[in-house]
Formats: structure tokens, sequence, C-alpha cells
């Protein structure tokens, strides 16, 4: 990719990655596996810092239930988003996905401060 230079700068201090695909194209398929081992593993972050989001465009006949990705992507959360069909329910899964990445940062941030005092 072009961008390779900059994804240091965009890694860097972040707390979550959310991968947004196309789940009708087999090259997408093939692509967040690579920014899965990119963006998560080699930071590294827990994959319960990762979301994955299959978009299916209006009009697309996607089948939603049987996507079904290979390890190690199969660990992670996935949501399908269609935003003709159900806005709500992909809204409430980001403020659940961003919930927990607050979480982890304070728990992170508790585990930080209690190294320095001990």
């Amino acid at each position: 990719s072009r961008f390779e230079t900059c994804w240091p700068a965009l890694m860097k201090d972040s707390h979550g990655v959310i991968i947004i695909f196309n789940p009708e194209l087999p090259s997408h398929l093939k692509e967040i596996e690579m920014w899965y081992s990119c963006f998560v593993q080699q930071q590294p972050l827990l994959d319960s810092q990762c979301l994955l989001v299959a978009h299916h465009k209006p009009g697309s006949a996607g089948d939603t239930e049987n996507l079904s990705l290979a390890y190690p992507l199969n660990k992670l959360k996935l949501i399908h988003s269609n935003l003709e069909e159900d806005p709500e329910d992909v809204r409430m899964e980001f403020i659940k996905y961003f919930r927990s990445i607050i979480t982890i940062m304070n728990e992170n941030r508790e585990r930080e401060e209690m190294s320095i005092i001990s």
C-alpha cells in the first residue's frame, strides 16, 4: 500500500483497531488478514481491542450469517453493518466496543500507577 510509510504514526499509542471490509470482495477477505497482522498482532494489541465490521452495501444480497473467517480472524468480534436495515444495532455494537476499549485503557493505567507506587 502506498500509505505504508504512515502506518507507524497511525499505530503509535493506538488503543483499538476497527477494520471495515466488504465481505463480498474476496480480495478484502485476504487484505483484512494483513491489516490484522500489521495493526493488531505486531503492536501488540489484544484481540478484544479489534473490531471487524462486514459492511453490506445497499441492495447487496449479502448472506450475512454465513460469513466464516479463517483463524485468527475468527477469534475477533465481527459485526455486520447494513445501514439501510439496522443502523441502531450497529450503533449499539460500536458503543459496546468503545466501552470495552475504555475499560482496557483504565486497567492499563491503574497497572502502570501501581507499578510506579511499588
